[in-house]
């Protein structure tokens, strides 16, 4: 995605904040964001073949953002999408780690809502085990979080393999009193990582999803969706941002308990001081 058409998908996300969608309505806003560049000059019909619905309800998702038919909300598309942008600057790796600060900034932006992301800490706080997914491309983050997160927490689980293993440890989780799961649903997007959220709520668990998008596949099964932009300007996708929010919700895990964070953390570097772990 280039810089004027990642403005453009910027501007589109704008106009969906806030207004409740159907998961078919979902998956026509994603398909918008994901081509936001041509969709503005596409018909009803041509959006309904790109997002796999019906012509209908690209009607009826015009309408639910508040506009009388798709002509409406195409006139609005092309507005928001030929907007003048930043006049690009530096070459494409600088651009790159300038698209990751625009990521951050907004990142940033939308934790204003403190509340909400204390309300994310005691919900993972709470559940013991603590199950986290992370397939394919989301498998580090994953692995990156929970490595941390065992340090606070008394029992986090990854799941990060898929296969029939993967349905196994999570109803193992379930079995051992698990009450909610911390998936990372990141592009793009594995079908066994989908299934697995779909299986999790099925079995009674809190689904929080860190996506990169308010609009992701993810939305269909997450109770909680925590979007953080990914950066698509190299050959692949940069996650500065989703790993920065992951640590804020490990913060505010430890937030949520902070006798038991202090404990266990003194608890650590007391281990690690007499095996010697660590030079400094």
């Amino acid at each position: 995605m280039n810089e004027g058409s990642a403005a453009g998908a910027d501007r589109l996300l704008d106009l969906l904040h806030g207004v409740r969608l159907t998961p078919t309505q979902r998956r026509i806003a994603h398909c918008l964001v994901r081509h936001s560049g041509a969709v503005a000059y596409l018909s009803a019909a041509e959006v309904a073949e790109l997002a796999g619905v019906s012509q209908p309800s690209v009607t009826r998702f015009a309408m639910a953002l508040g506009h009388d038919g798709y002509p409406a909300l195409r006139r609005r598309l092309r507005e928001l999408t030929t907007a003048p942008a930043t006049e690009p600057t530096g070459n494409a790796l600088q651009r790159a780690v300038r698209t990751e600060m625009d990521n951050l900034d907004r990142l940033a932006g939308q934790l204003a809502d403190a509340d909400r992301i204390a309300a994310v800490g005691r919900l993972l706080a709470a559940t013991r085990p603590l199950p986290v997914l992370g397939l394919r491309a989301a498998a580090p983050l994953a692995a990156y979080f929970a490595y941390f997160a065992a340090k606070v927490h008394p029992d986090v689980r990854v799941l990060d393999h898929g296969g029939s293993m993967l349905a196994d440890r999570l109803d193992q989780s379930v079995a051992a009193g698990a009450t909610a799961l911390l998936a990372f649903v990141l592009p793009r997007y594995p079908r066994e990582t989908l299934d697995a959220l779909r299986e999790a709520r099925d079995a009674g668990l809190t689904v929080v999803a860190i996506t990169d998008s308010p609009v992701s596949p993810a939305t269909e099964h997450a109770e909680v969706v925590l979007p953080a932009a990914v950066g698509t300007d190299l050959v692949f996708d940069l996650h500065t941002a989703p790993m920065t929010l992951a640590m804020v919700v490990l913060q505010a895990i430890c937030d949520a308990a902070p006798a038991e964070t202090q404990t266990r953390l003194e608890a650590f570097e007391s281990s690690a001081a007499r095996r010697q772990l660590f030079l400094g």
